[in-house]
């Protein structure tokens, strides 16, 4: 099978073979969290690394990425690059690695910096009382705003994606999983709809909408309404769709 690796311009010939050598023997490794996509961090000299193992795909995909797309794991790095020029937070992209014969693509990794954070989005979406939760919610709505400024369309951005660390009494906020972005001018609704896979709380959409408005000097009530309905949709589709998932295996 091919090996196709791709590393960071940075990087040391030592460093490079013995990343490899990981990556080659990931299965081996103890430990790993994930269902479909099996995360590891591995300390490698004095850096800690992140690595993802994405699944392998289904026959369709397989085809797919050998010939005619990007990989998750090529995605991953070069998506990352590109918001580190665009000054975006997000773990220090390593490496990506491809396995793939010679009309089938396989299985892939993508290796970042593992960096360690104060919480995610998706505490402040349980824990209410959490010091200067409305502050660290507008916040994470400002930056928000600022990746649709700067035409970042984070096709991903749910609770889990975005880490968060405290500076005093800022915020530093960072993306991670990478693959499904899109880049260009944002119009309102596609603004909007990118808050709808946040929260099931009203309240928190009130929040957001109300500092989403500050920034923009669109009407509240606009945002609200769109954001709301938006967040209500999105679940109900959640929700169907995992309630046929049920009823398909039980069938099965």
């Amino acid at each position: 099978m091919k090996e196709i690796k791709i590393f960071d311009k940075n990087l040391d010939s030592e460093f490079k073979s013995e990343l490899t050598k990981l990556i080659q023997n990931f299965d081996s490794i103890k430990g790993g969290e994930g269902d479909r996509n099996i995360i590891k961090i591995v300390k490698l000299k004095a850096s800690n690394l992140n690595i993802k193992a994405f699944k392998i795909p289904n026959i369709v995909n397989k085809i797919a990425y050998n010939f005619f797309r990007k990989s998750k794991a090529q995605r991953s790095f070069e998506y990352a690059n590109k918001l580190i020029a665009l000054k975006v937070g997000t773990p220090k992209p390593i490496a990506y690695f491809e396995y793939k014969s010679l009309f089938l693509f396989n299985k892939s990794f993508y290796v970042s910096e593992q960096l360690d954070c104060d919480l995610t989005y998706r505490e402040l979406t349980k824990k209410f009382d959490y010091p200067d939760y409305d502050e660290m919610l507008r916040a994470f709505t400002r930056f928000t705003y600022s990746l649709h400024k700067k035409g970042i369309h984070f096709l991903d951005h749910s609770p889990g994606n975005t880490l968060i660390k405290r500076h005093g009494d800022s915020y530093d906020f960072y993306l991670v999983d990478l693959n499904r972005m899109n880049f260009g001018i944002l119009d309102f609704e596609t603004r909007i709809k990118n808050f709808s896979r946040l929260t099931t709380h009203k309240f928190m959409v009130e929040t957001m909408s109300e500092e989403y408005a500050k920034c923009t000097g669109e009407d509240y009530n606009k945002i609200f309404n769109l954001m709301w309905r938006e967040t209500e949709e999105f679940q109900q589709k959640f929700h169907r769709k995992k309630r046929l998932k049920k009823k398909f295996k039980l069938k099965k």
